[in-house]
């Protein structure tokens, strides 16, 4: 990455990446603070957005389906079933981790305060759909068992997601400041890698034990069941997070000199 050494507007940059701080690149002009401020603030609304989406599509999700990934090595079959709401989950790590790195600590975190809030306001209009009275209906039906799934999968990922979304933000930003600032893929992979075992652990747990939303065979044993549960969900995140080692890299190089930060 080429960039000049002196300037007065290579300022440090805060947690907050204020309008009037912008690093210099060679050849790439200084923007006006207007200009710089809509680039901004544009790209974290979009990053936030594409994470607030993703969260609210995989809570309503949720294990409302799984799908049988399942495939053979050597004559082995593994068996690996994945509930669909997994699918866009590690794109809301990969949106934290640009905003952790681009825009600092604090407003990854804000992101995920607000993902909180997002799940329970889908549990609101969940509850709240289920209660008032329905228009040509017995209270049975499509609605009240995606309801009755919903209710489990957001209970399980609010507990789950508090705690791998923090660690994750926490990781990121101690591999950072272990390695000064270098070595980008271990700081997105080590920390996403850690945080989505733990995410995966206590929702397929929490989703089992209390919500009993996992299609357990009764006649065989139970933790076995669970075990493949988690590591069938693991195994996709792991691939997922090495597989975007690759655009993460891309896109904080361009985005670093679009958004004129260090």
């Amino acid at each position: 990455m080429t960039q000049s050494t002196t300037t007065e507007l290579s300022v440090a940059r805060s947690d907050n990446v204020l309008p009037s701080e912008q690093h210099a690149y060679d050849g790439y002009a200084p923007l006006d603070a207007h200009t710089l401020h809509q680039r901004r603030e544009s790209v974290f609304l979009a990053l936030s957005g594409l994470f607030l989406g993703s969260l609210a599509m995989l809570n309503i999700l949720g294990v409302s389906r799984f799908l049988d990934l399942s495939f053979s090595v050597g004559g082995l079959t593994i068996p690996m079933p994945l509930a669909v709401g997994v699918l866009p989950y590690p794109v809301t790590f990969l949106c934290t981790d640009f905003i952790s790195e681009l825009y600092g600590k604090e407003r990854a975190n804000r992101v995920v305060w607000m993902g909180l809030t997002i799940n329970l306001w889908v549990v609101l209009i969940l509850w709240l759909g289920g209660s008032l009275p329905g228009y040509g209906d017995d209270g049975t039906g499509a609605f009240f068992e995606i309801r009755r799934l919903a209710f489990g999968a957001v209970s399980a990922s609010m507990v789950a997601y508090l705690l791998a979304q923090f660690v994750d933000v926490h990781l990121f930003h101690w591999w950072k400041k272990m390695t000064n600032g270098r070595h980008l893929w271990l700081r997105n992979n080590g920390s996403t890698l850690v945080s989505q075992f733990i995410d995966m652990v206590a929702v397929i747990l929490i989703t089992h034990f209390y919500a009993h939303g996992l299609p357990i065979v009764e006649t065989e044993p139970l933790w076995p069941q669970l075990m493949t549960f988690i590591g069938s969900g693991y195994v996709f995140k792991l691939t997922a997070a090495l597989v975007d080692t690759v655009p993460f890299y891309y896109g904080v190089k361009h985005l670093r000199r679009y958004l004129r930060v260090a």
